[in-house]
């Protein structure tokens, strides 16, 4: 691509070259730069880098001359060393200004920039598969495989995705926003690219955090039995990439694991030297091949460090530790790896820093893994203030509550400490809240044991991650009776984290379930009385849904206390006539507000609370059905959900038979893309300007329908 010829010469890291501060960025203010005081920088091709003069980082962003001539990851391909760090650095604040402008994921993408910067560089993408494990570490990533002019778009209606996405992009090979799931892909194109008989690459990078879950060492597990050539690179950064509870922070390489251990770990003859002594065993048997093997997993569990055994008894070669942040050693191990010609699974250890290169994020407990728009010269994020709280603040403040007066009341997340609120449970209650890791199966059957000896768990996962434990829903909880109860947070549209995250499936998934207590709170203080109402629940399973967002500021429990409901039992909130709305949980909300467009066109609707989709209220339900011409019933819920639960009861009860006229508001039968919360309501045709016109439309006010509309 005659890169090679423009006279990048490391421009903003002249002067810094054999530091290791911050990675000897010159893109990076210095520790000893005084706060508020202005620091200029001029290279020798008269580029110009200022700090701010109000806080630690740049208010301008730097320039990016060598980042500007890289559009695909092919241009990188003639770039020496040094031009590589260059680059990085460019990278690093490429990032940092784009992510200020829209928020996102920020501290997992600046750990990541070497390392992509070394993947791309080495491997021959898109036909070198690079899968991203979780996926929202990918920003730096979508930089250089074209998307970097779409940067601003990030998480926004119609934009560029958080996570990878294969319909967004050839280079993004697998699709993620889940965890755990790379090894297990990445192996499946392996096996696959050996039955094509092709021979490219396939890289799997997953992150410690992912590593607690059970399906990463499945995955390790299998490939260590097919042997397939595959690199796993495990980017260890010492924290749940999640915002969970505050852990240990990153750590230097273990020892003195200098950049010669490292490199001699992948070198050329001590690998094939491995694929003979694999061979041996057909010539001369086990005994011998035994030995030769011990050997080796000896010498190099000297080298390595105290991960090396563990990952060769799952049959993967171990290289490691290895610095992340130093491409020097990144480049050199990758071409190592690639060039080997032997068979079988290698995982490269690399340590990494979360939110490096940006001082807030490097100095924040959560390493500033998700942001919102912030100001990067003093990485204040500009949160915007709300009269109420947080579903999830009141989901855990009800439930401190309620185990403040019950001692056998517990918590338990997948570490998900921050998400799911229970961090404040467990500041108050800190033996009695438990972070499993991201192993929401271990969670549910952990859950239905502590029920088992006269528990009362409370197991807060999100909705999406709950999918990822159902059997032990059905099979361990369900089946058995057992009284565990599920918060599913992140209920319906969730936004800017789009189809991955969306709670689409649980009322569909938990409703089925024979013996499961199935509700959903169509405000704040309805929160608080089911959480009560759940702690109550002590003969069968039970689970109620939230969303993602605030409360609409009814006034609370007093002493944030809720009182249980009776079981199976809604309410009538507005008395009308001709059509009634009966909403499930925070849909309600739409329904009132749909009434009262409604009411200056002489429309007077009965909007009404289910508050449960099992067991339904069916004298509710009877008396709606008889006394109206028209039941709409509305739920933020896929198909099959509460309206198909309250078709099934009326049409078994005889209830449309007659005039009546039913219409389900579901969400659309499709995933429904990131975007702003009213585009997604928009799209999915829920709200309360939608729900107003369909009752126009079934009454024959297409006028009237059209006017609320527009």
């Amino acid at each position: 691509m005659a890169l090679c010829a423009f006279p990048f010469t490391g421009s903003l890291s002249k002067g810094l070259t054999g530091t290791h501060w911050l990675n000897g960025s010159g893109l990076l203010p210095h520790p000893c730069c005084k706060k508020n005081h202005q620091k200029v920088r001029k290279s020798s091709n008269g580029v110009h880098a200022s700090l701010s003069e109000r806080g630690e980082y740049f208010s301008q962003k730097p320039p990016t001359p060598l980042l500007d001539t890289i559009n695909y990851p092919i241009h990188m391909k003639n770039l020496s060393t040094k031009e590589l760090k260059q680059l990085a650095d460019e990278l690093r604040s490429d990032v940092i200004f784009n992510v200020s402008k829209t928020g996102g994921h920020l501290g997992s993408s600046l750990g990541v920039i070497e390392l992509t910067v070394a993947l791309h560089f080495v491997f021959n993408t898109p036909q070198d598969r690079i899968l991203w494990d979780v996926g929202h570490q990918s920003y730096p990533h979508k930089i250089l495989t074209g998307r970097r002019d779409k940067m601003p778009t990030l998480r926004q209606t119609n934009g560029l995705s958080g996570f990878t996405k294969r319909s967004e992009s050839d280079y993004d090979c697998f699709g993620t926003g889940h965890s755990s799931t790379t090894i297990s892909a990445g192996l499946g194109m392996a096996v696959g690219r050996d039955l094509k008989g092709r021979s490219n690459n396939v890289v799997a990078v997953i992150g410690d955090g992912a590593m607690t879950a059970g399906q990463a060492y499945e995955a390790m597990n299998n490939a260590g039995y097919l042997d397939s050539d595959m690199i796993v690179i495990l980017n260890d950064n010492k924290q749940v990439s999640l915002p969970t509870a505050n852990l240990d922070g990153p750590t230097a390489p273990v020892g003195a694991l200098s950049s010669a251990l490292s490199r001699l770990q992948s070198n050329r003859p001590l690998r094939e030297l491995r694929e003979v002594a694999k061979g041996v065993t057909k010539q001369i048997g086990g005994p011998m091949h035994e030995l030769a093997a011990k050997v080796d997993e000896y010498a190099r569990g000297l080298i390595s460090g105290s991960g090396s055994t563990f990952f060769e008894e799952l049959g993967l070669y171990y290289i490691g530790p290895v610095d992340g942040h130093n491409l020097d050693d990144l480049t050199a191990i990758l071409n190592e790896v690639k060039s080997t010609k032997t068979t079988g699974p290698v995982l490269i250890h690399v340590i990494t820093e979360k939110g490096r290169g940006y001082p807030y994020a490097e100095k924040a407990a959560d390493k500033y893994h998700g942001v919102t728009k912030f100001d990067p010269a003093t990485g204040k994020q500009f949160k915007s203030s709300a009269p109420t709280q947080s579903y999830t603040t009141y989901f855990a403040e009800a439930l401190i509550a309620e185990a403040e007066s019950d001692k056998d009341i517990v918590a338990i997340h997948a570490a998900m400490g921050g998400g799911t609120g229970l961090n404040l449970f467990q500041r108050r209650f800190p033996t009695r809240c438990f972070d499993v890791g991201i192993a929401e199966q271990h969670a549910v059957t952990f859950a239905a044991g502590l029920a088992c000896e006269g528990i009362k768990p409370f197991c807060a996962i999100y909705s999406s991650f709950l999918q990822r434990a159902y059997d032990q829903v059905v099979h361990d909880v369900d089946l058995q009776k057992l009284p565990v109860r599920f918060a599913m947070d992140r209920a319906g549209l969730v936004g800017a984290d789009g189809p991955t995250h969306c709670g689409a499936f649980d009322v569909t998934y938990m409703a089925c379930l024979p013996n499961m207590v199935v509700m959903a709170p169509s405000d704040e203080a309805e929160l608080f009385h089911m959480v009560a109402t759940a702690a109550a629940i002590d003969d069968r399973p039970s689970c109620f849904r939230f969303p993602r967002g605030n409360g609409v500021g009814i006034e609370l429990p007093k002493g944030n206390k809720g009182i249980p409901i009776e079981i199976g039992k809604g309410r009538v909130l507005i008395e009308g006539e001709r059509v009634a709305l009966l909403g499930y949980g925070t849909a309600v909300q739409s329904c009132m507000a749909a009434a009262a467009l409604l009411e200056p066109h002489g429309i007077r609707l009965t909007v009404a609370d289910a508050r449960f989709c099992k067991p339904l209220d069916h004298d509710l339900i009877r008396s709606l059905a008889k006394s109206h011409q028209v039941l709409i019933t509305v739920e933020e819920g896929s198909i099959g959900g509460f309206g198909s639960h309250v078709a099934q009861f009326m049409a078994l009860d005889g209830l449309l038979d007659g005039n009546l006229k039913w219409r389900p508001l579901v969400l659309p039968d499709r995933y429904i893309d990131h975007g702003s919360p009213i585009d997604q309501q928009m799209e999915a045709g829920l709200t309360p300007s939608h729900i107003a016109a369909t009752v126009c439309n079934i009454l024959g006010k297409a006028r009237e329908a059209l006017e609320i509309m527009s």
